[in-house]
């Protein structure tokens, strides 16, 4: 794989609805200059500010990782983040006509389309590269959450996700290449228990949501009237509860697709370290806010005690 910096060939579109807000927008990726990492423009205020896609801009981490400049933010940005990682794309402007980006059916896949339609350009510049020369962990024993990046000469993931759940179980998903990053993780989508969908639907937080963009597990006794109600809410065919506790509403591309999402959300936040990695990073029970959590230990890490001066952020 080139060291080089690579940006996009031309501008690429994607559009739908954002998950929480439930408005139409558009997101068009265009090409950016070598050095100029990822940023994001919002051209429906006035003055179209941009954020850089930076661990310093994050302003909050609920349902979604969302970032923050005077007053403007950009909601859920991980998994666009993810496919210009997983692609190799260093320098893109992401422009947005809307404060959320479109969910899609939760995962990658569209973004990585997209990016493959434009073409991938590569660039004179070197990549810069975040190197470690001993392990930098972060952890809360309590919750059992535990985050670590251990020395490496490439960069590669490995999640656990155990959530006391009896129909998920304990899941792990490994990506040892980027490369594979298409293939394995960029289809995967998110997942919910049925009790937090109930609780989000009453609190009118997932306005963009159906039952297309999130595998539903089911780990409370449910009626079908109680399903058909959630079908109904959705403008779907009924539905039910298949034998091993998740909605008939989609099929799992992988056994283990909840963990390689969670695997995809940690590649999508690491990003916001604004440079590729170099390390192999092992997280138990991921989630957005540990995800930057982690990420801010290894930056402030990095600036404290400066490993090495290609690892500078």
């Amino acid at each position: 794989m080139s060291d080089k910096q690579k940006t996009i060939k031309k501008p690429v579109s994607v559009s739908g609805k954002g998950l929480h807000t439930g408005k139409e927008g558009t997101l068009t990726m265009v090409p950016a200059p070598e050095n100029h990492g990822i940023k994001f423009k919002r051209t429906d205020i006035d003055g179209q500010p941009v954020i850089d896609a930076h661990i310093t801009n994050v302003v909050a981490t609920d349902r979604g990782t969302t970032l923050g400049l005077n007053g403007y933010k950009i909601y859920t940005i991980e998994h666009v983040l993810a496919a210009l990682t997983g692609m190799g794309v260093d320098n893109a402007l992401i422009e947005l006509d809307m404060e959320e980006i479109p969910i899609k059916d939760g995962s990658s896949k569209y973004f990585v389309e997209a990016i493959e339609q434009a073409g991938i350009l590569e660039q004179n510049s070197f990549k810069e590269y975040i190197e470690l020369i001993k392990p930098i962990s972060y952890e809360i024993p309590e919750k059992k959450i535990k985050l670590e990046i251990e020395p490496s000469d490439h960069f590669s993931v490995t999640v656990v996700v155990d959530y006391d759940s009896r129909v998920l179980g304990q899941q792990i998903a490994r990506l040892g290449r980027i490369e594979d990053f298409k293939a394995k993780i960029a289809p995967c989508r998110t997942f919910v228990f049925l009790h937090e969908l109930e609780f989000l639907l009453k609190n009118n937080l997932i306005k963009g949501g159906d039952l297309n963009n999130a595998i539903v597990f089911v780990n409370k006794k449910v009626t079908q009237e109680e399903l058909d109600y959630l079908a109904d809410l959705f403008n779907k065919p009924r539905v039910k509860v298949k034998k091993d506790g998740i909605l008939n509403n989609l099929e799992l591309y992988f056994d283990n697709e909840p963990a390689r999402h969670k695997l995809l959300d940690v590649i999508g936040d690491l990003s916001l370290l604004g440079k590729s990695i170099k390390g192999h990073v092992t997280a138990y029970r991921p989630g957005h806010q540990v995800n930057t959590e982690f990420a801010k230990v290894i930056y402030n890490h990095i600036n404290n005690y400066a490993y090495d001066k290609r690892a500078t952020l």
